[in-house]
């Protein structure tokens, strides 16, 4: 495949905005599709919506040039990229795979022979399938003349940039030839390796990654939970055991937040509820890791009132889902933070999030400020501007992240 292509992305938020100006940023006309006008706006002025290193960079640089642009309805191309959002619908956590659909929906009639459409969007098992009956049912004329594939991203918030070059693709067609087309496609811009397999295989590789993650996390954070009742150093104690040439325990959190690691385990558990007995309780045991902790913080609220005789004010130390990035997806620091907010009176809270400046529902404070401040400190994001704080020896330190160690 040439670069003498025209490429529609359908999604710009985090990853189908910075896909789309790597794509442009090789030369490959790129149209991308959004339904909000401002973001749209934003990036036709060469400028972005999110934060992420090097992307505006990226944008500015590919809308001067001309080969990006921005639009709220999908333009005819040659490769069409589904990238939008695979939320949940209900309160069992079942996926809904809605958006896909709807933009599966306005590509349909502008497809043409020759052409390729994929899904990067993380996705239920089958879910390629179902667009191509979908699209074969509106278009049957076009069976067996265009390619579809699943391909996930598989980048991480805050080195995306990176990572879309140099991390290896998993490309799963819906028959060899799908998977050809997509593979040629990719190697136009990727540099890691292409690993080529079937649509439904590149569905649940994406799954499992963040099932596999989400599951070592949930042995951390039980430990913590142990070691808090055994008096045990959580921290001192991996480390320890990470000498082991065969042992390697992440670290444990105040929860499992984002887009991904957070969400993905549930695509699984949703159609495999009976067998996906271990990664169903790994979910179970990180969203209560952070009802945990914010049970901590209210009980060092009332040990602080039972000693002192008033009411501490408390800092709450990052809403972000990991460190150093504004996004507070699936946060459970956000969840930590509303819970301690409906926890209180009158009592003074100071949130606190160095990567965002403003949010809708919690007033923010400067970091230092907050220390300076408040009573009780409760770390729930090893942010970098945490690290190196200098705390008075009268406060007290509550390190759910490992900020401290």
């Amino acid at each position: 495949m040439c670069k003498n292509i025209t490429v529609s992305t359908v999604g710009l938020g985090y990853i189908g905005l910075p896909t789309s100006a790597l794509i442009a940023s090789n030369g490959i006309q790129v149209n991308g599709t959004d339904i909000n006008t401002k973001v749209v706006e934003t990036i036709n002025k060469g400028e972005i919506h999110i934060i992420e290193p090097e992307l505006e960079s990226y944008v500015s640089k590919a809308v001067k040039k001309g080969f990006l642009s921005a639009s709220t309805e999908v333009r005819p191309a040659d490769v069409y990229l589904v990238v939008v959002p695979t939320p949940f619908k209900g309160g069992n956590h079942e996926p809904d795979i809605s958006f896909v659909e709807a933009a599966t929906k306005n590509i349909v009639p502008l497809l043409k022979e020759g052409d390729l459409y994929i899904i990067e969007s993380t996705s239920p098992v089958g879910t390629t399938e179902k667009m191509e009956k979908l699209i074969f049912t509106e278009r049957p004329e076009l069976k067996n003349k265009i390619y579809l594939a699943y391909c996930p991203e598989r980048v991480l918030p805050g080195n995306v940039m990176y990572e879309l070059v140099q991390n290896d693709r998993v490309i799963g067609g819906v028959n060899a030839e799908s998977t050809q087309k997509a593979n040629d496609f990719y190697a136009l811009f990727v540099k890691g390796e292409l690993h080529a397999t079937n649509a439904r295989t590149a569905e649940m590789c994406k799954l499992t990654e963040n099932s596999s993650r989400d599951v070592q996390i949930a042995f951390a954070n039980e430990l913590s939970l142990i070691c808090d009742k055994a008096n045990i150093n959580v921290w001192e104690l991996i480390e320890l055991a990470n000498k082991h040439p065969r042992v390697n325990i992440l670290q444990p959190g105040c929860g499992v937040g984002g887009h991904c690691i957070a969400v993905d385990p549930y695509f699984i558990v949703s159609d495999y509820p009976r067998e996906a007995q271990m990664i169903g309780k790994a979910r179970e045991t990180n969203n209560y890791k952070s009802f945990w902790v914010a049970e901590k913080i209210q009980n060092s609220k009332l040990a602080f009132e039972l000693k002192n005789g008033n009411t501490p004010s408390i800092a709450i130390m990052g809403l972000a889902f990991k460190p150093n990035i504004d996004d507070l997806r699936e946060s459970p620091a956000k969840y930590i933070a509303q819970r301690v907010l409906q926890s209180t009176n009158d009592e003074v809270v100071y949130f606190v999030e160095p990567n965002i400046e403003e949010h809708g529902v919690f007033k923010l404070t400067d970091y230092k400020e907050a220390v300076e401040k408040a009573d009780i400190i409760a770390f729930l994001v090893a942010h970098d501007e945490f690290k190196d704080l200098s705390i008075a020896q009268d406060k007290v330190v509550l390190d759910f992240c490992g900020v401290r160690k």
